[in-house]
């Protein structure tokens, strides 16, 4: 079965893009990124954004994300996989990343969310934006939230 991920969130003010690979099963069942309950991404840019997202529906969260300049979407358009995990992505066609980029002027950074979006930073090297590699925020990652946090928090810039 073919799992496809979420069309971007972003807008012409978007500052910083975050990638991630391509949609769990609880965000492909819920249409929502970032649902799993034990995926930190929320509570991760809560701190980065200093908004309260783990407390917003899901529309708020999006339109706070917004508010702060950041976009989001993933590296993969659609892939075969069975689960959740990254490494079980097969036959993968992704999302015209380039293409997204020179839609947004404003845009000063793009943050992959976790060591297999970051393979498609090669792609994007002399974009003329910063290109940062995070630790995901994916419960499959077993690293403490802190120390998470610590590499998230290089994102502050785009927000301030």
């Amino acid at each position: 079965m073919r799992k496809s991920s979420f069309p971007p969130v972003v807008a012409a003010d978007t500052r910083l893009l975050i990638l991630g690979s391509l949609p769990g099963e609880a965000s492909l069942q819920a249409g929502q990124y970032y649902a799993h309950p034990r995926n930190q991404f929320w509570r991760l840019m809560a701190v980065v954004t200093g908004r309260d997202l783990p407390a917003l529906d899901y529309p708020q969260r999006l339109a706070a994300l917004q508010a702060s300049g950041v976009g989001l979407w993933d590296v993969v358009a659609d892939a075969q996989r069975s689960g959740s995990l990254d490494s079980d992505i097969r036959d993968a066609r992704y999302n015209p990343l380039l293409a997204l980029l020179a839609e947004l002027p404003a845009l000063r950074g793009v943050a992959f969310n976790g060591k297999t979006a970051g393979k498609a930073a090669p792609q994007l090297a002399g974009c003329g934006v910063e290109l940062l590699v995070l630790p995901s925020s994916s419960p499959a990652l077993t690293t403490a939230f802190d120390k998470k946090l610590e590499e998230w928090q290089r994102l502050v810039r785009y927000i301030s």
